[in-house]
């Protein structure tokens, strides 16, 4: 378990799937200043942003805890309400995308 946010990892998972740290912070509900917060362990996750993580990094929400910090949340089993919130930071993510896409 890390004892604080391993940014390396999580920048290397972001360059795996070509994502930046701005689709990150769209996907979990953060704006970009407090992903830098985030990033530079001087803010914590909540459940549902460690949730997010992982969807987006395509790995566990108990991996996106542990490279995240000892008293990160990890979220609980799915259920209708974290299925719909999945859907919907996907769709942030795809919006988010497009809006950089549009500005290159």
């Amino acid at each position: 378990m890390a004892l604080f946010f391993d940014a390396p990892w999580f920048d290397g998972k972001l360059a795996e799937r070509g994502l930046s740290r701005g689709v990150m912070a769209a996907v979990s509900g953060l704006s970009e200043d407090q992903l830098i917060l985030v990033f530079k362990d001087q803010m914590e996750l909540s459940a549902g942003q460690v949730a997010a993580f992982a969807q987006l990094l395509g790995v566990s929400p108990s991996e996106v805890a542990n490279r995240a910090g000892v008293s990160t949340p990890t979220p609980r089993a799915s259920s209708r309400d974290v299925q719909i919130e999945a859907l919907e930071q996907r769709l942030a993510a795809l919006e988010a995308e497009v809006a950089r896409l549009k500005g290159s």
